[in-house]
């Protein structure tokens, strides 16, 4: 492993650390931020194409962590000039996107790793987790009339057991340039 490939590797092994040592600090009765927490919190904007009952669901899972989360229903053929002004990769692309103070949050990224972006202010654009991964925030579960392709169906329009996907929340640069923030 080349020393470049190495620093990400701890890169990642930190947040992590620092992720665990944050949950293991928080008392057992705070299962969501504080009231003064969710005040120093920036409001999320979540730009989403209607109906998308999986972006609704990631929202709610912010507002679980103390978020005001204010969700703009958008036409799907309004999503990529969203994306573009907010400069988010196409490679990198899902299907909601949102606005937290400097950054954009492309997907069903984790609260926690944004609570951490917002703690540690790297100079980058955002956090993506591109595609729609079983398993992440607002994909644990989900509704038949979803028409946006959050919903998988199987030939007798029966739902079908999403499995949880191992995925990657993304952090893109300010040079535009992807690396592993943190690993689910």
């Amino acid at each position: 492993m080349d020393s470049q490939g190495l620093q990400a590797r701890q890169a990642v092994l930190k947040r992590r650390i620092l992720r665990i040592a944050v949950m293991l600090l928080t008392p057992w009765w705070l299962t969501a931020a504080s009231a003064a927490e969710t005040a120093e919190l920036p409001s999320v904007v979540l730009y989403a194409p209607s109906p998308c009952l999986a972006c609704i669901d990631w929202a709610d899972h912010l507002r679980q962590h103390g978020f005001v989360v204010t969700i703009e229903e958008k036409l799907q053929a309004d999503m990529p000039k969203i994306k573009r002004w907010l400069n988010v990769p196409s490679a990198l692309e899902s299907v909601h996107t949102a606005k937290v103070g400097r950054y954009f949050v492309e997907g069903h990224v984790p609260a926690q790793d944004i609570l951490l972006l917002l703690q540690e202010r790297p100079n980058a654009r955002g956090l993506a987790v591109p595609g729609l991964p079983g398993g992440a925030p607002g994909r644990e579960s989900y509704n038949p009339v979803c028409d946006t392709a959050c919903t998988i169906l199987d030939n007798a329009g029966q739902p079908k057991e999403i499995r949880r996907e191992a995925f990657n929340t993304m952090l893109v640069g300010s040079d535009g340039r992807s690396s592993v923030y943190a690993r689910h």
